[in-house]
């Protein structure tokens, strides 16, 4: 073709580009402004879809992600870890002191913020919208879910959470409808450490309290946080107590004279559930007031004669599973004692022989699976037993128990990993749910508490770590046990390579695995292989499979990745900056660790604590020095450490570290003035 005859044809494509293009950005515009007022009554209007978002209330951090606009979010704080999808996230410091250089370094169009972060608000105003969102209630909390499907075009994404949020509320209704009067409980949300603080009567934690069936304190008293006197406690008497965080805090406070009186402490009913549920009004309230009821009313839920629903299966979700043993591949859900249940359930040609380290080897198995518990089911379901539980899913799901072998698993199916490998004629799978953050242990180096633990208890945490693992070979009994050791050795060194630390012994040591980890082998069909050692390319492949499938399922889970932030992996040490830093010194402390070079010295800092603590660093002289050094730097002149006693311990060197940089950051001399802090 000639030249004279391709340059039509190229105007041609560039027009079409050209209007390509402005339909595009025509599609960012809206048809009519929106508008609304936020939480500070300023009169918000947007007139376009705002395209580079910085959220610094996890909160609403939490909703965006959920409604599926997590591509406009650019920037979050550190406080904000779930749902996964903020992994990769640019942080920009702390709640309570984000970083104004590093919100504008990200050039964002809308900022959500808070009253509590006047530095940003200050810096912004006038330059970029910035919206208050604070909702205080739960309705209030859906109010602010459908303003961001409005704001983002995702109103469906928004509606579809509320409807599921509002079916629990309304289902906890019913069941609480049926408690008489006299047996509502009286139940108060601690939120203190060190003495007794609760909501105020405004809080939407009362409210949550309420919406489960039980009596809220009325202190007289309105904000976040106000203290409670003796009298008070005495005359409210909470039968029940909450509060946020791990089981094993220090609660020491309640069982001083007078406050260990009243019914909760002296009969031992405190709970403990994830922050990110009882800390913030998000797009979980309908899942946590369900486990917060079924914990108040425990033997009454668990009661077949008060259930308000039928027992049966919702929905079948075709699950695509390249396997050449199974037949079918499905994530069953179903409503058990009134709350959804989900069932990974793998049913095959042609009946097999699994290996299962819930019930040793088994013949004749037609349908292997893994079962997720809710959380609500879990007090009430350990004191079932494991026979009455597993007998309710086979009957609900019409499953032979003869032929079934499942496993039982607190973490969610949605969060299930499907991982696959290949070599020559050789295909492994391994199907994986994980959670880590709860009874996380180091085998040889944690206690075991029981005398006896029954299987069921795996179910009663999301902190397991179950495994399916199939292949297109027939594996002969041999190589079915010896891919247990190839797939445990796996998950151990995923688990270590993702820095999980032991729940019980956060500071000097990795977690091997959670206690109650199971693992299910399905002999398979085709070739017959006797092998399954790490030599071997089978126990090759089985170990990439499990330890690509942990990963995979411990982020979407626990939303942990390897390259994540300093502040969640000190957090995970249980190394709170809010009680371990001077409050003067703590966001320069914040803004301090965003800076690559410190980030990396504490990183490097875990490290040499962790290497330290097992004795393979016996000199830690050289590092005390690297942390004079530091500190020096960060002052802007010599910086001569101290150390305390505590310091000395063994095992302490992380916070010899953070040591150094608050010393650094006491001692800096601040530009403008030239004189010492």
């Amino acid at each position: 073709m000639s030249a004279a005859k391709r340059r039509p044809q190229r105007r041609v494509f560039i027009i079409i580009f050209l209007l390509l293009l402005i339909f595009y950005r025509d599609g960012l515009a809206r048809e009519e402004p929106l508008s609304f007022t936020d939480a500070a009554g300023r009169t918000v209007v947007l007139t376009r879809t705002p395209e580079r978002v910085v959220s610094l209330v996890p909160a609403v951090t939490e909703m965006l992600l959920r409604i599926g606009a997590g591509p406009q979010v650019v920037g979050i704080t550190h406080h904000s870890v779930l749902p996964p999808e903020t992994a990769g996230k640019e942080i920009v410091g702390g709640f309570l002191a984000p970083d104004p250089e590093r919100v504008a370094a990200l050039r964002p169009d809308l900022i959500f913020c808070s009253n509590l972060q006047q530095q940003v608000t200050d810096r912004f105003r006038g330059k970029t919208v910035l919206v208050q969102l604070a909702p205080g209630s739960i309705d209030e909390g859906f109010a602010t879910l459908r303003l961001l499907g409005r704001i983002f075009h995702r109103e469906k994404e928004a509606a579809a959470i509320i409807a599921g949020e509002v079916r629990q509320l309304t289902l906890i209704a019913r069941k609480t409808g049926k408690i008489p009067a006299h047996e509502r409980q009286r139940v108060m949300r601690l939120m203190g450490r060190d003495a007794v603080l609760a909501p105020g009567d405004d809080s939407f934690q009362n409210d949550c309290i309420r919406a489960a069936g039980g009596i809220a304190p009325q202190l007289g008293r309105t904000g976040p946080v106000v203290p409670v006197t003796l009298d008070e406690w005495r005359a409210f008497n909470p039968q029940v107590l909450y509060t946020c965080g791990p089981a094993d805090q220090d609660l020491s406070y309640l069982h001083q004279p007078g406050w260990r009186e009243v019914d909760a402490v002296k009969n031992k009913r405190i709970f403990f559930f994830p922050c990110d549920l009882t800390c913030r009004v998000a797009s979980h309230s309908g899942f946590f007031v369900s486990w917060l009821a079924a914990s108040l009313y425990e033997e009454a839920f668990g009661d077949p004669v008060n259930a308000v629903l039928p027992d049966r299966v919702v929905n079948r979700k075709p699950l695509q599973l390249e396997v050449d043993a199974v037949h079918r591949a499905e994530i069953i859900e179903s409503d058990i004692t009134d709350f959804r249940h989900k069932t990974l359930a793998l049913t095959f040609h042609r009946p097999m022989r699994v290996v299962s380290t819930m019930e040793g080897q088994r013949e004749g198995i037609t349908t292997v699976g893994n079962h997720f518990f809710p959380p609500p089911t879990w007090g009430f379901g350990h004191a079932q037993g494991l026979e009455t539980v597993q007998a309710s899913v086979h009957s609900v799901l019409g499953l032979d128990p003869g032929a079934t072998a499942l496993l039982l698993t607190g973490a969610d199916m949605d969060n299930l990993a499907v991982a696959r490998q290949s070599f020559r004629e050789m295909t492994v799978t391994a199907l994986v749910t994980a959670g880590v953050m709860s009874n996380a242990m180091r085998m040889g180096a944690d206690p075991g508490l029981y005398y006896e633990l029954d299987d069921r208890d795996a179910a009663r945490t999301p902190g397991t770590v179950n495994i399916l693992l199939l292949t297109n070979l027939h594996l002969s009994p041999r190589a079915m046990t010896r891919a247990l050791i190839t797939a445990t050795e796996a998950k151990s060194a995923a688990l270590q390579d993702l820095d999980i630390r032991s729940s019980a012994s956060p500071g000097p040591h990795h977690a091997t695995g959670t206690g109650t980890d199971n693992i299910i082998v399905v002999e398979g069909s085709g070739q017959e292989v006797d092998s399954s050692d790490g030599h071997t390319r089978l126990g090759e492949l089985v170990a990439r499979v499990v330890y690509e499938g942990v990963q995979q399922a411990v982020h979407q889970q626990n939303g942990v990745v390897q390259n994540r932030s300093i502040f969640q992996r000190l957090r995970e040490r249980e190394i709170d900056l809010s009680t371990a830093v001077p409050a003067e010194l703590r966001a320069d402390l914040e803004h301090l660790l965003l800076q690559p070079y410190y980030a990396a010295f504490m990183e490097s800092t875990l490290a040499v604590s962790d290497a330290h603590a097992r004795r393979l660093v016996t000199d830690p002289g050289p590092f005390r020095n690297w942390c004079a050094q530091v500190a020096s730097r960060v002052a802007g002149r010599p910086v001569v450490l101290t150390q305390t006693s505590a310091e000395a311990e063994e095992g302490t060197l992380v916070h010899s570290a953070l040591k150094a940089l608050v010393d650094g950051l006491a001692a800096r001399v601040p530009a403008s003035t030239g004189k010492e802090r």
